[in-house]
């Protein structure tokens, strides 16, 4: 029998991190595969609501819990000409999709993903081509999309059914342009010196407009830091955010490494937060560049895709990973580190929203379902709003080949606008189980306590088409209190909502 562990944590309500953002929650998507076209978008399915999205989806993503969305790349978006989406759809050119090697219709485009947007109550941030376009094709975007009218761009956006402007506040500056697969890769400088050209000119139209430059595309990348740095060094006053994106999956049967991912994205917003901060400090600025982790997510980036499909063919089955209980617990200790992290990181967005390595799954004139990647997001959105207040643990270690020893307890606490308190908790440990004591001292002494938790005897178990409710959350009753002290008994690979009223 596996050996039974106890951690403690304690915190104050008095000493915060940061206000949590709302931008934080954010997820993405991108013209890949079927995030999409019949993912989102299926005009002929039987829940389609009159602008074609898909009513059981937008139910889903109601659940979920995003508040910002970012599009439509990715990849997708160095090589798009935005314009092929506007307009009447009959008159909509089908272009070759260089990124993903699929054929995009046009038929979902500027105008559709804002009318998503306003269905979903998400904020929209959008990514301008800086592959194979540049600066006037960004600024013919940001007048179409926000200027009120009376300029060509703006009164073509009126023309095509939008007589108010979009009010897109959040853009990214390209997207992974230090990537060789990119179409229109850059070098550091280059695109530092694009990035800040492209900022300054967007703020002539909208000065009120909050930006991304491109990071590294992985903290495994040559040239991270280095990348930052020039690129920082370029356009340090021109822009809001520099970006960083990962994924993570386990790697040669090494399952504790993989549990214990978190361990890497902490670095990674260590290694960015003071490369921003030694550019800042070198040209004497006040100014603080925050990070915005607008690609995260488990990704099985070797594994097939599914469906064979003919080269250029439309919306195929592309990145379709089905994710399993392991998989969740280990995105349940990412969204930790992205709450833990949030006086830097102060946007973030999970990749992607439905079909590709997504929380959401469709079947084409089908039903929709929850992965289990699912719960933890939902929950992280629905009681994780507040302040994140600064934590003591202590935890047994454990051992892994590639972080060495790490906390078997990975933790955050929330305190909540209306008074309660959160705790997220991941259990790292893949075999035993873990007694949390909270301390609640300094609560107020407080004792009505809940847990939520997502585990199952299977690490592999899935939800799938067959059995879409395979592994759900589950209240775990096994919480006792004794002088001051809960204790909650914490499963083995498990991801836990712990309320405090």
């Amino acid at each position: 029998m596996a050996e039974h562990h106890s951690a403690r944590i304690e915190f104050d309500p008095r000493f915060t991190v940061a206000d949590v953002p709302e931008r934080l929650f954010g997820s993405f998507v991108e013209h890949l595969g079927r995030c999409v076209y019949t993912g989102i978008y299926e005009p002929g399915h039987a829940t389609a609501n009159a602008d074609g999205l898909r009513q059981d989806v937008l139910d889903l993503i109601a659940e979920l819990g995003p508040t910002m969305v970012r599009y439509p790349g990715g990849n997708f978006v160095s090589g798009y000409r935005w314009e092929d989406g506007t307009g009447p759809k009959e008159d909509r050119p089908r272009r070759l999709d260089l990124a993903w090697g699929t054929t995009e219709t046009n038929q979902f485009g500027l105008g559709e993903f804002m009318k998503f947007c306003r269905a979903t109550d998400v904020e929209p941030n959008m990514a301008v081509n800086l592959g194979t376009r540049g600066l006037q094709e960004a600024l013919d975007l940001l007048e179409y999309a926000n200027h009120p009218g009376g300029t060509y761009w703006s009164d073509l956006r009126r023309s095509h059914g939008d007589e108010e402007p979009y009010g897109i506040k959040l853009w990214c500056l390209g997207n992974e342009m230090d990537g060789p697969w990119q179409i229109g890769q850059k070098t550091a400088h280059e695109y530092g010196r694009t990035a800040d050209q492209v900022a300054r000119s967007m703020r002539y139209i909208d000065p009120e407009l909050d930006l991304v430059a491109c990071g590294s595309s992985s903290r495994g990348m040559p040239e991270f830091g280095a990348w930052e740095a020039e690129v920082l060094t370029q356009s340090y006053e021109s822009v809001d955010y520099i970006s960083a994106h990962a994924y993570y999956q386990p790697r040669d049967g090494d399952f504790k490494s993989f549990m214990a991912s978190a361990q890497d994205m902490e670095l990674f917003i260590d290694g960015v937060t003071a490369t921003a901060d030694a550019v800042g400090a070198k040209l004497k600025s006040d100014k603080k560049i925050n990070i915005s982790f607008d690609e995260w997510n488990v990704w099985y980036q070797d594994a097939p895709t599914g469906e064979r499909d003919e080269p250029w063919s439309v919306a195929p089955r592309q990145l379709e990973n089905i994710y399993s209980t392991m998989d969740a617990v280990v995105f349940g200790s990412l969204m930790i580190t992205l709450l833990r992290r949030c006086d830097r990181v102060t946007a973030a967005c999970l990749a992607q929203l439905v079909n590709v390595i997504a929380p959401i799954m469709t079947e084409p004139d089908g039903p929709a379902w929850r992965q289990t990647t699912f719960y933890p997001f939902a929950e992280a959105s629905k009681f994780g709003r507040g302040k994140v207040l600064r934590v003591n643990a202590a935890s047994p270690q454990l051992e892994t080949e590639k972080y060495g020893a790490v906390d078997a307890l990975h933790s955050v606490a929330v305190a909540n606008e209306d008074g309660t308190f959160t705790v997220f908790a991941v259990n790292r440990d893949l075999e035993a189980p873990l007694t949390l004591e909270i301390d609640l001292a300094s609560l107020g002494g407080r004792t009505d306590l809940t847990c939520s938790t997502l585990t199952d005897a299977d690490p592999d178990a899935k939800n799938t088409l067959a059995e879409q409710d395979r592994v759900v959350p589950v209240a775990n009753g096994d919480i006792t209190v004794k002088d001051g002290v809960a204790f909650v008994e914490l499963p083995a690979m498990s991801w836990n909502t712990i309320r405090i009223a």
